[in-house]
C-alpha cells in the first residue's frame, strides 16, 4: 500500500475521475499512482496531461519511447516504474526478449545502433547528476532529429518526476504489470 491511503471508491473527487477512467482504458487496471494523485485532482489533470503529451503522437515510434522509460526507471531504481514500462513495451509490441534485455542494451545484439544510442542517454541522463555527455548527445543526434532528440528528453524528465512520485510514495504494483515482469523474469525488488 501507498505511504498516504488511498481514497475509497467514493471518496474520489468528481474532478479526478475522467483522468482515472483515461488511464484505466490505457493501461486496462486502475493505476494505483493515480488513484493516489486522486486526492489532488488539480495535480492528477497536469500529470495525466504531460503523460497524453509524451507518449501521444510524435516523431518517436511508441514502442521506443517505452523502452527508454523502461531504462530510465531501471537507472532510477523505481520498481513501480520498472514494471509499468515493461508492460507497457509488451503493449506496443516489444518482444519480451528485448524488454528483459533492455538494461544491456549496449552488450546484447538485439538493439540498433540508435537504439542504444537513444537508451545511453536514457540510462545517464536519468542518474542524478545527469552523466549524459556531449558525446553521447551528438551520438544521439546521429541517428535522430533535434525534434526526437526532444521527445527522447521528455520521456526521460516525464519518468523523473514519475519514478520519483513512486518510489517516495512506496507505490505498490498492480497485479496485470507485476504478473507480465514475472513472466520476463523482472524481479519485483
Amino acid at each position: 500500500m501507498s505511504r498516504i491511503p488511498r481514497l475509497s471508491p467514493d471518496q474520489i473527487p468528481e474532478a479526478a475521475r475522467p483522468f482515472l477512467q483515461s488511464g484505466a482504458q490505457i493501461m486496462g487496471f486502475d493505476m494505483h499512482d493515480g488513484l493516489d494523485m486522486a486526492r489532488n485532482p488539480q495535480l492528477l489533470s497536469a500529470v495525466s496531461q504531460m503523460i497524453t503529451s509524451i507518449y501521444g503522437p510524435g516523431r518517436l515510434e511508441p514502442a521506443l519511447k517505452r523502452l527508454i522509460g523502461h531504462v530510465a526507471s531501471t537507472a532510477a531504481g523505481c520498481y513501480y516504474c520498472r514494471q509499468h514500462t515493461a508492460y507497457g513495451s509488451h503493449q506496443q509490441g516489444v518482444e519480451a526478449k528485448k524488454i528483459s534485455a533492455a538494461w544491456a542494451y549496449n552488450t546484447s545484439g538485439l538493439f540498433t545502433e540508435a537504439e542504444q544510442a537513444a537508451l545511453k542517454v536514457a540510462h545517464l541522463g536519468s542518474l542524478s547528476p545527469s552523466e549524459v555527455t556531449d558525446a553521447d548527445f551528438e551520438d544521439l543526434r546521429r541517428h535522430f532529429s533535434e525534434d526526437e532528440c526532444l521527445e527522447i528528453v521528455a520521456v526521460i524528465a516525464m519518468f523523473g518526476f514519475l519514478n520519483r512520485w513512486n518510489a517516495v510514495m512506496d507505490t505498490d504494483i498492480e497485479n496485470v504489470p507485476a504478473d507480465y515482469a514475472k513472466t520476463i523474469g523482472l524481479e519485483p525488488r
